[in-house]
């Protein structure tokens, strides 16, 4: 029997009954590695005193990097901290930044979403707009405060690409529908991460990284919703879960334009 590559995803940190410290992730996002990406899920825990890097790279054949409440802290990319900038979890930017940049640079496959992607684009040199609703001429993109999930996770604008993209080729679409669930967005992208996709306000929603020898994506949307029925989400997934089965055998597979 041939072994499903194991993807790593990186927890946050909650209280349990405001009370009892955990790690973990939403089932959404191992829902979406097992059965649309045909991968074995397996959640690490985002403290440096429990997940040391070399030890997670040779572990796992490929990494997702979820969303979460906290921020990424503006330290890590000059800045100071600001009331705007909201929570923080310092521990998980100790574990995800130097993961995401020591993967991306083998060439183990890499998958960000939300914080994921705010992630990636920090760890390759981007700086962060603390609230994007603030800035002029750009909308609100954080989840709406009411409703069922299937309300706050509906596809609420859509997303133009590259012509001739990754993600254009990917999706098989210049401009497709996503939903958007996020406060914070990419300021001024570092000099390897290339932006592929937009919003209709110039909001960044989807990146690659220039010179990535294996699968480097990321999106600021939550393709983890409705991943095995949705025509944008199924196909990041999918190549996500190809480009770790890949990687399980020796081959890593990049995304970059061709």
């Amino acid at each position: 029997m041939t072994r499903r590559p194991i993807v790593g995803i990186i927890s946050n940190a909650y209280l349990i009954n405001d009370q009892y410290p955990a790690h973990a992730n939403g089932t959404m996002n191992t829902d979406a590695v097992a059965k649309v990406s045909d991968c074995m899920a397996l959640t690490f825990p985002a403290c440096p005193d429990a997940s040391r890097v070399d030890e997670l790279l040779e572990t796992f054949d490929g990494f997702l990097f979820t969303g979460g409440r906290p921020n990424v802290h503006p330290e890590e990319y000059g800045e100071a901290e600001t009331e705007v900038h909201g929570a923080f979890d310092r521990d998980r930017d100790r574990v995800a930044l130097p993961l995401i940049r020591a993967a991306v640079e083998r060439g183990q496959p890499v998958l960000g979403i939300c914080r994921g992607f705010q992630e990636v684009a920090v760890a390759f040199g981007s700086t962060l707009h603390p609230e994007i609703r603030d800035l002029p001429g750009r909308d609100n993109h954080r989840m709406p405060p009411d409703g069922s999930l299937e309300e706050k996770f509906a596809l609420r604008h859509e997303v133009r690409f590259t012509e001739g993209g990754p993600f254009e080729r990917l999706m098989g679409a210049r401009t497709v529908m996503t939903n958007t669930l996020h406060g914070q967005g990419i300021k001024q992208a570092g000099a390897r991460v290339r932006i592929d996709g937009w919003a209709h306000d110039d909001t960044p929603e989807a990146l690659w990284i220039e010179g990535a020898p294996g699968y480097a994506l990321a999106v600021q949307w939550h393709p983890e919703w409705n991943a095995a029925d949705d025509p944008v989400s199924r196909p990041l997934f999918d190549s996500f879960g190809a480009a770790c089965r890949a990687w399980r055998a020796g081959r890593a597979t990049s995304m970059a334009a061709e």
